[in-house]
């Protein structure tokens, strides 16, 4: 039983190695809580798997053991192919009108149809003497590979060795492939002859797909999961640099009191995000520090309000509270006008609002957006 478990675990988890899962897992954990991201994901997987491993045991009851493992190796084989293939990034826009839960559950479900993480589960329950821990061990390795998405790929962004992943998940299945082709096909095909030919005509595929990756990286272009956890890194640094230069200085403000003021929360945050690679802020960061007017520079607070509305515009924006971006709008409103803004994603409905409590603010903050904009297009 728990060998199947760790089997099953090991080929999901290196099939889902630098794949769109992670991807999306990421990007689902800049807009929703990451607890809420990984029980989507196991709902999700858990039905997505269900139903192969499900469809892979009524198969297994009709097709003769050694065409099974026959085909199997094939698979497996095919996978390790399919393991190098240079992804574009997949589903990152998925709709958010449902539960974030629900709306994780869907997308997972969805994204992984007839993709080989499903195709690997209905694999291995071909053979699996216990399909319920073939199961509980897949869905195991989504939540693995989902999570380390999340943590890994915002915290290193482009140090990320994806090739590296790509090229370890291909040898875990190119390797049992072939194992499983050896120890099920008849000796009478195993010669030296057949091995030279099965390797070359293996090795080829392997060559162009190998090229094709180091080529983008050559020419500089970012692989999906290193392009996601760079874009969260740079809306986080730019919008940084803008704030820090707010901030007055214990020579003007007098003794420096941290956290305790916006400015200092708002500096902290950002830290947090460019350093730690936590986007996501704790609930202790859910309250913002008690607004205490200083004569901070307003030309600086509309520089970086408009620059952090730009990028929530160009980037997108989450619906959690506590996304570092959110807490960031939120402080320099405070201090730009003395109060928040609801912000739900529709810039037109928040540009609305801005303008019904200070249109002066309002005019001067969307003039520095179309700047912005204007000087990027």
């Amino acid at each position: 039983m728990i060998q199947e478990l760790l089997k099953a675990f090991l080929f999901i988890f290196v099939a889902e190695m630098g794949d769109k899962t992670q991807i999306l897992a990421m990007t689902f954990a800049t807009q929703y809580k990451v607890r809420k991201v990984l029980l989507g994901v196991l709902i999700g997987s858990a039905l997505n798997h269900g139903i192969a491993i499900a469809l892979g045991s009524y198969l297994s009851n009709i097709i003769p053991l050694d065409k099974i493992q026959l085909a199997a190796g094939i698979m497996f084989v095919i996978f390790g192919l399919w393991a190098l293939k240079s992804d574009d990034e997949e589903d990152k826009g998925n709709k958010k009108c449902f539960n974030p839960v629900i709306t994780v559950a869907i997308a997972f479900f969805l994204g992984e149809l007839g993709d080989k993480t499903q195709l690997t589960a209905m694999t291995l329950g071909t053979d699996a003497s216990y399909p319920l821990f073939i199961l509980i061990g897949t869905v195991l390795g989504m939540l693995a590979t989902s999570s380390l998405g999340i943590f890994v790929g915002s915290i290193i962004g482009d140090k990320m060795p994806e090739i590296a992943l790509k090229i370890a998940s291909s040898t875990v299945f190119l390797f049992f492939g072939t194992l499983k082709l050896y120890q099920t096909l008849p000796s009478s095909y195993i010669t030296v002859l057949n091995t030279i030919i099965y390797f070359v005509f293996l090795s080829i595929p392997v060559y162009f797909l190998l090229k094709l990756n180091f080529k983008a990286k050559k020419s500089g272009k970012r692989l999906p999961m290193q392009e996601a956890a760079a874009t969260l890194y740079i809306q986080a640094n730019e919008i940084k640099k803008a704030v820090e230069d707010i901030c007055l200085g214990e020579a003007k403000c007098g003794s420096c009191v941290g956290s305790n003021c916006l400015i200092g929360f708002t500096k902290r945050a950002l830290k947090s995000a460019t350093e730690e690679g936590i986007f996501i802020l704790p609930s202790e960061w859910e309250e913002l520090p008690k607004y205490n007017p200083k004569s901070f520079e307003q030309g600086k607070v509309i520089e970086a309000l408009g620059l952090t509305i730009w990028h929530i515009i160009k980037y997108g924006n989450s619906i959690d509270e506590n996304y570092v971006v959110n807490k960031v709008r939120q402080a320099l409103e405070t201090i730009a006008l003395g109060e928040t803004i609801p912000f739900d994603g529709d810039i037109k409905k928040y540009y609305k609002i801005m303008k019904e409590k200070n249109e002066s603010m309002y005019e001067k903050i969307k003039k520095k957006v179309w700047d912005l904009e204007h000087e990027i297009n």
